[in-house]
């Protein structure tokens, strides 16, 4: 069984999160996630957690070891660190799931 979460993110400046994607990608594959959907989002009618959110997707991995992995791994956390933290005010998990 693979495995999914559904993530909410405040981007705050796209440019420095697309470059944040890009360069997670290769680390993703390594790792063999990918994402599914990806929507971005303009009016949040709910959320019971109050962040913002502009930004929804899935990320799948094949199991969830993997997806532990791929969070854990030290080259994702430098980019990350790199681009993440600058470009997106907040994350929401949504959901996670075996699928």
């Amino acid at each position: 069984m693979s495995y999914e979460i559904l993530v909410g993110l405040h981007v705050l400046d796209d440019l420095k999160y697309e470059n944040y994607r890009k360069a997670m990608k290769p680390i993703l594959s390594d790792y063999q996630g990918g994402f599914g959907y990806d929507f971005k989002v303009s009016e949040v009618l709910i959320s019971p957690d109050n962040n913002d959110i502009n930004r929804v997707f899935t990320i799948n991995f094949s199991s969830k070891n993997k997806m532990e992995g791929f969070f854990s791994d030290a080259q994702y956390l430098v980019v990350k660190e790199k681009y993440f933290v600058e470009s997106v005010g907040s994350a929401t998990i949504i959901a996670s799931y075996e699928k």
